[in-house]
Protein backbone atom coordinates (compact mmCIF):
# COMPACT_ATOMS: atom_id res chain seq x y z
CA UNK A 1 0.00 0.00 0.00
CA UNK A 2 1.09 3.29 -1.04
CA UNK A 3 1.49 5.95 2.14
CA UNK A 4 -0.89 8.43 2.04
CA UNK A 5 0.83 11.04 1.25
CA UNK A 6 1.87 9.40 -1.68
CA UNK A 7 -1.67 9.15 -3.12
CA UNK A 8 -3.20 11.85 -5.70
CA UNK A 9 -4.92 15.02 -3.40
CA UNK A 10 -8.50 15.06 -4.47
CA UNK A 11 -8.47 19.06 -5.90
CA UNK A 12 -9.06 21.07 -2.68
CA UNK A 13 -11.98 23.34 -3.28
CA UNK A 14 -11.99 26.61 -0.95
CA UNK A 15 -15.43 27.93 0.14
CA UNK A 16 -17.00 30.94 1.86
CA UNK A 17 -20.73 31.91 2.56
CA UNK A 18 -21.65 35.46 2.45
CA UNK A 19 -24.26 37.92 2.36
CA UNK A 20 -25.24 40.09 -0.14
CA UNK A 21 -24.11 43.57 0.86
CA UNK A 22 -25.91 45.44 -2.19
CA UNK A 23 -29.48 46.66 -1.44
CA UNK A 24 -30.77 45.53 -4.79
CA UNK A 25 -29.35 41.83 -4.25
CA UNK A 26 -27.03 40.58 -6.95
CA UNK A 27 -28.81 42.29 -9.78
CA UNK A 28 -27.28 44.09 -12.99
CA UNK A 29 -24.28 46.00 -11.86
CA UNK A 30 -23.34 44.01 -8.64
CA UNK A 31 -23.43 40.83 -10.81
CA UNK A 32 -21.08 42.70 -13.40
CA UNK A 33 -19.02 43.85 -11.35
CA UNK A 34 -18.75 40.33 -9.69
CA UNK A 35 -18.35 38.91 -13.08
CA UNK A 36 -15.59 41.26 -14.04
CA UNK A 37 -13.18 39.89 -11.12
CA UNK A 38 -14.38 36.47 -11.75
CA UNK A 39 -12.97 36.88 -15.58
CA UNK A 40 -9.57 37.81 -14.19
CA UNK A 41 -8.88 34.24 -12.95
CA UNK A 42 -8.31 31.57 -15.20
CA UNK A 43 -9.88 28.83 -12.13
CA UNK A 44 -13.34 27.91 -12.34
CA UNK A 45 -15.93 29.83 -9.77
CA UNK A 46 -19.19 29.20 -8.77
CA UNK A 47 -21.40 30.92 -6.96
CA UNK A 48 -24.17 28.72 -4.83
CA UNK A 49 -28.00 30.54 -3.62
CA UNK A 50 -31.22 28.64 -3.35
CA UNK A 51 -29.79 25.24 -4.34
CA UNK A 52 -28.92 26.47 -7.71
CA UNK A 53 -24.93 26.79 -8.85
CA UNK A 54 -23.78 29.14 -11.56
CA UNK A 55 -20.26 29.97 -13.05
CA UNK A 56 -19.25 33.95 -11.07
CA UNK A 57 -18.15 34.84 -14.54
CA UNK A 58 -21.70 35.69 -15.68
CA UNK A 59 -23.30 38.88 -15.25
CA UNK A 60 -26.34 37.07 -16.44
CA UNK A 61 -26.41 33.89 -14.75
CA UNK A 62 -25.63 35.38 -11.33
CA UNK A 63 -28.64 37.33 -11.84
CA UNK A 64 -30.71 34.45 -12.79
CA UNK A 65 -29.52 33.33 -9.18
CA UNK A 66 -32.10 35.82 -7.61
CA UNK A 67 -29.97 36.24 -4.60
CA UNK A 68 -32.00 39.67 -2.86
CA UNK A 69 -29.88 41.37 -0.03
CA UNK A 70 -29.04 40.29 2.77
CA UNK A 71 -29.17 36.25 1.02
CA UNK A 72 -26.36 33.81 2.04
CA UNK A 73 -24.08 33.13 -1.44
CA UNK A 74 -21.87 30.55 -1.29
CA UNK A 75 -18.48 31.21 -3.30
CA UNK A 76 -16.39 28.36 -4.54
CA UNK A 77 -13.62 27.48 -6.44
CA UNK A 78 -10.03 25.68 -6.31
CA UNK A 79 -8.12 29.37 -6.40
CA UNK A 80 -8.71 30.33 -2.35
CA UNK A 81 -7.79 33.97 -3.87
CA UNK A 82 -10.21 34.61 -5.94
CA UNK A 83 -12.96 32.84 -3.36
CA UNK A 84 -11.88 35.80 -0.61
CA UNK A 85 -12.21 38.27 -3.60
CA UNK A 86 -15.65 37.49 -4.45
CA UNK A 87 -16.82 37.25 -1.18
CA UNK A 88 -15.60 40.44 -0.52
CA UNK A 89 -16.84 42.16 -3.15
CA UNK A 90 -20.43 40.22 -2.61
CA UNK A 91 -20.25 41.40 0.77
CA UNK A 92 -20.07 45.01 -0.26
CA UNK A 93 -22.94 47.54 -1.48
CA UNK A 94 -22.20 47.90 -5.22
CA UNK A 95 -24.85 49.61 -6.13
CA UNK A 96 -23.13 53.39 -6.52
Amino acid sequence: ALPISALPKESELSSKTVIVGSTVGLHARPAAVIAAAATEYEDPIFLSFGGNSVSAASTLLIMSLGAEHRAEVTVESENAAAVERLASLIEQNLDD
